[in-house]
């Protein structure tokens, strides 16, 4: 009976989501999540499924707990014994802000009026395996990806945005396109096998406990670098921009999220180390890539300790950093052009130089405190003098929260979350806000400053096989970081299904 009442209410939410217009809007970026379909296999990296089992995990420590079957929580099933993956998702979030006090608006405000938003996301998986070698696995990935409806305010006014599905819009309609186009190719360096979990990312079931993975192609870095398993997915978890993602990590991406890269992986029993090198957009949150990589390009490092700080559970923690060359504007040179009378407000665009450098660092923590609940963590910073280019105007963040599985009322796959995040930018960029200039997502015309505090709570509950809806809330102080205006609430409802 469940099951055939949710059916309606996703369908209703689809339809609100293509009725909305596509007017013109500003760019917003689209970070992309990297949480695969579920497979709830027992060993498996520091992903974890919503369920709270070890994805890739501790690389054959981790012992046999029981969990649904892959079967339980996706419409089809998906089979380990085949040379390809065909699988998708649909998810669709309705959000309403209440009205807020707000005694000043600038073009990029987020609005004080009441305004309920639908936006809704549809993803086609495919992978195959031309070379299939439990050493030296082949993996062929492509995606395609389809999105429509709004967000509030266009998506403009917060650093932490209440929904990170909404960004994949903004200007470009609901044309499906590219997501994922990539090779991926394992290199083992041992006979040594552990077990691994098979996605959309790659097929393998096992693979060498020691070894180096190669990606080329078109992906979203997401995918692979800053991922935590209890915040890191706006299908089932957290829909907040600096909660699911590192605000301060202002990663390479288009409009959309996604960019054309190379990533090189070591993977060893406990710990792994990546790097990727990635193309940038021509401008901030532009849709189209510079493939002149003397001026422009992202370098991205990150270290991965697969290692609890309590004995008997599981946790991981990860330490990345990131450097941006890119034709990005400098926030002081901006304020001093205006101040001498070379441009009617700060335009941070203006006389930008190439090949500017953005760098920054983040730390990243899960930590599985008993069978059903788990923590997270997240602390980020980036230098702040130079444009905020593809992400969101965020320089230093700090979040943390945790999440409690369902089983002690016999729902394992639901989930209840909590989690707090504060934004906040440096002195320059502040200046340059409250002298009337704006950025790609923020502009009151005007700044107060203060940091901006965001606390989401979400409940997700299985209806049914591969179905799942949700109830959320979320409250911002300082919205855009300025205490002139909000606070704001911003409840909200989500239905998901995985095919």
């Amino acid at each position: 009976m469940r099951f055939f009442v949710a059916i309606p209410c996703l369908l209703l939410c689809l339809h609100s989501a293509g009725a909305q217009s596509l007017a013109a809007l500003p760019n917003a970026p689209l970070p992309e999540q990297p949480v695969a379909p579920f497979s709830y296999a027992p060993i498996l990296d520091d992903r974890l499924d919503f369920a709270g089992i070890d994805s890739e995990g501790d690389r054959g420590s981790r012992q046999q707990v029981s969990s649904p079957s892959a079967e339980d929580v996706t419409v089809f099933p998906h089979p380990d014994n085949t040379r390809y993956y065909l699988g998708g998702q649909a998810n669709s979030i309705g959000q309403v802000n209440a009205r807020f006090h707000s005694p000043y608006e600038g073009t990029n405000s987020f609005l004080p009026p009441v305004e309920p938003k639908v936006s809704f996301v549809g993803t086609f998986y495919s992978a195959f395996q031309p070379h299939r070698n439990l050493r030296y696995n082949t993996d062929l990935i492509v995606d395609a990806e389809s999105a429509g409806g709004r967000g509030l305010s266009q998506a403009l006014g917060l650093a932490g945005f209440t929904n990170l599905d909404v960004v994949r819009n903004p200007n470009l309609g609901s044309a499906p396109y590219l997501a994922r186009g990539e090779i991926h190719q394992t290199i083992g360096l041992t006979n040594e096998m552990v077990d691994a979990d098979r996605s959309y990312l790659g097929l393998a079931t096992k693979v060498p406990v020691r070894r180096f993975e190669f990606r080329i192609g078109k992906m979203t870095l997401p995918d692979l670098f800053d991922i935590n398993p209890v915040g890191s997915d706006s299908h089932l978890q957290f829909t907040n921009w600096t909660i699911d993602n590192n605000g301060a990590w202002d990663y390479a991406a288009d409009t959309r999220g996604y960019t054309v890269a190379a990533v090189l992986e070591y993977d060893d029993r406990n710990w792994s180390a990546r790097y990727g090198f990635a193309a940038m957009p021509t401008v901030a949150n532009g849709i189209d890539l510079d493939w002149a990589f003397t001026r422009a390009r992202a370098q991205n490092m990150e270290f991965e300790l697969r290692k609890s700080f309590i004995p008997g559970r599981h946790g991981a923690t990860r330490i990345l950093s990131f450097v941006n060359n890119a034709h990005m504007g400098v926030y002081k040179d901006a304020i001093n052009a205006y101040l001498d009378g070379k441009t009617p407000t700060p335009e941070i665009a203006h006389n930008a130089p190439f090949d500017t450098v953005k760098y920054g660092f983040a730390w990243n923590n899960w930590q599985e405190l008993t069978e059903n609940l788990r923590i997270f963590s997240r602390v980020g910073w980036n230098e702040g003098a130079h444009e905020s280019f593809a992400y969101t105007e965020d320089d230093q963040t700090v979040s943390f929260g945790g999440d409690y599985s369902g089983s002690r009322w016999h729902h394992p796959v639901d989930k209840i979350g909590v989690a707090f995040v504060s934004n906040a930018i440096k002195k320059y960029h502040q200046i340059y806000l409250a002298d009337g200039g704006s950025g790609f997502l923020l502009g009151d015309g005007r700044l107060n400053y203060g940091r901006e505090n965001i606390v989401e709570g979400y409940y997700t509950h299985h209806v049914h096989t591969g179905l799942f809806v949700s109830i959320g809330l979320t409250h911002i102080d300082n919205p855009g970081y300025n205490r002139d205006r909000g606070p704001v609430w911003v409840p909200g409802v989500r239905a998901h299904v995985d095919f």
